[in-house]
């Protein structure tokens, strides 16, 4: 007799693909920002998302299943099983969409402990690395720790060019003000040129009698 008997499955990595974003008309719809190349594969009638919500939300450890998938004026619109009318549908704004890693891994796409750790560069230089990533309702941000604590980089072409994790390595290009050098502690109790100016006026000026 075969021995049909199967191992536990391990928990699975999740990939974000998606933020629901306003609700769409009276009859459960709702608009969606989506963060995947293959919409086509990851939202089709049948995919079962798991949902990032508030602990507060009615909403909160359950996961929903997609129905239809439109396109009204170039922006997606999904309908999802239990989401009946308008109300329904703005209990789930700004929900965040997770589905099972699959063998598939898309291009540009990476797990969270596949980036905690990197180098992070920036005009090749290292300035810190991942410590966390932070998934927010906007944006993902990069947690970066530094020689001076943490920097908050949003997860984004713009200023995370470039991903290697075969070299173990983040490209940031950020804007101004991310990655500032902190001035030494010494630097503050230097005197300032008016304060100089005042101190040789002091030393020049006569006596009074």
């Amino acid at each position: 007799m075969s021995d049909n008997s199967t191992e536990p499955s391990q928990p699975k990595q999740q990939l974000r693909v998606g933020r629901l974003t306003k609700a769409h008309g009276l009859k459960g719809a709702i608009k969606l920002e989506l963060y995947t190349d293959d919409p086509e594969h990851r939202f089709v009638p049948g995919a079962e998302f798991s949902l990032q919500v508030p602990t507060g939300s009615k909403w909160h450890g359950k996961s929903i299943t997609l129905t239809e998938m439109r396109w009204y004026n170039g922006h997606p619109v999904g309908f999802f099983e239990g989401v009946a009318d308008r109300t329904e549908a703005e209990s789930l704004i700004k929900a965040i969409l997770w589905v099972d890693q699959d063998d598939a891994v898309e291009e540009d796409a990476w797990y969270d402990h596949q980036l905690i750790g990197l180098r992070v560069l920036r005009d090749g230089l290292e300035v810190g690395t991942v410590a966390r990533v932070d998934h927010l309702p906007a944006q993902d941000l990069l947690a970066v720790k530094t020689g001076h604590g943490e920097v908050l980089v949003p997860f984004v072409s713009a200023i995370v060019p470039e991903v290697d994790l075969k070299a173990g390595t983040v490209t940031v290009t950020p804007p101004p003000g991310l990655f500032e050098d902190i001035p030494d502690d010494d630097e503050g109790d230097a005197p300032d040129e008016a304060g100089e100016a005042s101190s040789a006026e002091s030393a020049d000026a006569p006596e009074a009698e």
